[in-house]
């Protein structure tokens, strides 16, 4: 990791991508740096980030800056520890991209007790994004309106989980891998719809995508059912659905109607499941309850 210090208003727009060491995520570091901007990269294996960092340098525009952290997203205390090392490099982030995640080939408890889909794909960005919030707050306050997001990286398997599992959201009392998945990614869904509702008036909108099939090591961590599958279908490289993540993060029109679903640079449809605003404030809260329950309160206010 490199230090830097904090911007100002002058300085180029930042950016934090998380799961860039690879992938989808990598992919969109490569294309932010490579527009100038100053890009926060989060990751898991060292060996992964150092040789995603450098590939990232490699290509990056002069006067880009790049910063790669390292940590598990399944741990809860890594991602706050993480978030704190943002805060200590910048001062503001305009974008923010929750990437991180993937599916499992089992059933995985945490160090801190948590199901390990559940814990990286959802409670992981929810946390990261609470945190930074004052980060995103004092991008807005120089910026122009809409042009500060936060874009949620879900799937279309989302329409494949009817809804939340209130009483079990962990899913320990029946787990499957591929259920625990799509709950994961209606969960980012849910979570991007209430956090725009909850953003609304402060300049700042979430949105969230699908990136569609692509040919990545997004799988490598999942069953054999699943790699099986996956290796059945016409994908794309992750340099394809980066291109909608730096769309979603630039273009004019995605400034305004948070709460949307996008996938190959277009508005697509969400499953009305996702939809159900009452089940995306239920599911902030059940989320903040978990969160709590490690001793991590939101900060009052």
């Amino acid at each position: 990791m490199t230090s830097s210090a904090p911007a100002s208003p002058a300085s180029p727009r930042v950016v934090v991508i998380t799961g860039a060491s690879a992938g989808i995520g990598k992919a969109a570091a490569e294309a932010f740096a490579r527009m100038g901007w100053r890009v926060i990269a989060t990751g898991r294996t060292p060996e992964r980030c150092d040789a995603a960092e450098a590939d990232i340098r490699k290509v990056a525009a002069p006067g880009a800056t790049i910063d790669f952290l390292r940590g598990d997203f399944c741990e809860m205390a890594d991602v706050t520890r993480i978030a704190g090392e943002i805060a200590g490099l910048t001062d503001r982030v305009h974008v923010l991209v929750n990437n991180a995640g993937g599916v499992r080939d089992q059933l995985y408890m945490t160090g801190e007790g948590l199901e390990a889909t559940f814990a990286a794909n959802h409670l992981a960005p929810f946390l990261l994004t609470r945190e930074l919030m004052p980060l995103l707050e004092r991008a807005a306050e120089t910026s122009p309106p809409g042009t500060v997001r936060v874009i949620a990286v879900s799937s279309s398997g989302h329409e494949a989980c009817p809804g939340m599992r209130w009483d079990d959201l962990m899913m320990l009392d029946d787990f499957s891998t591929g259920a625990a998945y799509c709950q994961a990614k209606l969960a980012n869904i849910l979570f991007t719809r209430e956090l725009d509702r909850k953003l609304a008036g402060k300049g700042i909108v979430a949105q969230a995508m699908h990136p569609g099939v692509v040919h990545s090591n997004f799988a490598s961590h999942g069953d054999g059912f699943m790699q099986d599958y996956l290796a059945t279908l016409q994908g794309h490289t992750p340099e394809h659905a980066a291109r909608t993540i730096v769309w979603m993060a630039t273009a004019a029109e995605l400034g305004r109607d948070g709460g949307r679903y996008f996938h190959d640079l277009a508005e697509v449809p969400a499953a009305p499941q996702a939809l159900d605003d009452d089940a995306a404030a239920r599911l902030w809260h059940e989320s903040e309850k978990m969160l709590e329950g490690l001793g991590l309160e939101a900060a009052a206010g």
